[in-house]
């Protein structure tokens, strides 16, 4: 039977590859918006990190932070998109 570590590690190299993937579109985006759309998938990733360790441990504040920073997340996403639409603030 598999522990809960064990389970937790193999889902933390799952999300590190994702993590890497989206790096690579970062930085090879040949425009803005795939730049913006990597970034915003690298703080999911980030975000379900958060979700995951808090389960493993049994810590309900990072699930907590995790909630923050989707939120934090959504807005900065919000803004990049109105930047990169040209629009007013």
């Amino acid at each position: 039977m598999i522990d809960l570590n064990t389970t937790y590690l193999i889902v933390v190299i799952a999300l590190s590859l994702c993590v890497i993937l989206a790096l690579i579109r970062v930085l090879r985006g040949p425009t803005a918006p795939d730049r913006a759309v990597g970034v915003d998938t690298i703080n999911t990733i980030v975000i379900v990190g958060m979700v995951a360790f808090g389960v493993a441990f049994r810590e309900v504040i990072y699930i907590d932070v995790a909630i923050v920073y989707a939120l934090l997340s959504f807005i900065s996403t919000l803004f990049i998109a109105k930047y990169l639409e040209g629009g007013d603030f």
